[in-house]
């Protein structure tokens, strides 16, 4: 181990013994294996389905929590997607990649997540334009803040580094403005995503903490 970081692990460790423990599970947690890549499914849809990403956990997802978390697969091989316990394909994704499912005329899109912030001092938004007719997706700070995100296609996502605060957000499309959405208080690292729903005419904001499944010993 480097000196700076033996330095700085040993402060960290003598700031508290829960921060120490903290870090030290980081440290030795198990890693994904080379090679990997890391797939979730949102489901935008008023009915709540249960997804399994290939040998990962199976999770609910729809109105409550519109994603699930994101499993880890073996990159440049095939994968199963299983919906309410029945195979609905395979699919591929590239290593080292990270991916949302979105299924679209009964065929799963793949929306590629892996461009993002590498500022780890900063928390990541990830605005997802997922309403039906809705050409330009947008979303901007509550009651007259800056805008963060404009022009977002269809079935597409869009991001930006923030600084972790907290704030309430609105949406829409067009002069449709969804209500608002408090932000949680995020930190230095988080990765959260918002996704615009509904139709053009009635758009709905929810946001969702991303998280990934862990690793198998």
């Amino acid at each position: 181990m480097k000196p700076r970081a033996l330095i700085l692990l040993l402060g960290t460790c003598l700031a508290g013994p829960s921060m120490a423990e903290g870090v030290l599970a980081q440290l030795y947690a198990p890693r994904p294996a080379p090679g990997s890549a890391f797939v979730r499914v949102v489901n935008p849809t008023p009915d709540t389905l249960k997804v399994k990403i290939s040998t990962g956990t199976e999770q609910a997802i729809g109105p409550a929590q519109l994603a699930s978390s994101y499993a880890i697969v073996k990159g440049d091989e095939p994968f199963t997607v299983t919906i309410n316990g029945k195979s609905v394909g395979q699919m591929t994704v590239k290593k080292d990649s990270f991916n949302t499912l979105v299924q679209q005329d009964g065929k799963f899109q793949v929306l590629d997540d892996s461009a993002g912030s590498d500022d780890a001092m900063k928390a990541e938004l990830r605005f997802y334009n997922l309403a039906s007719d809705c050409a330009k997706g947008s979303l901007s700070v509550a009651d007259g803040g800056p805008q963060l995100f404009a022009d977002v296609a269809p079935n597409s996502s869009s991001t930006r580094a923030i600084n972790p605060v907290s704030a309430s957000l609105t949406a829409g499309c067009g002069s449709a403005a969804t209500e608002k959405l408090a932000l949680p208080q995020l930190r230095a690292g988080d990765h959260y995503s918002l996704f615009l729903t509904g139709s053009a005419a009635k758009p709905v904001l929810k946001g969702l903490l991303s998280s990934t499944e862990p690793v198998a010993k």
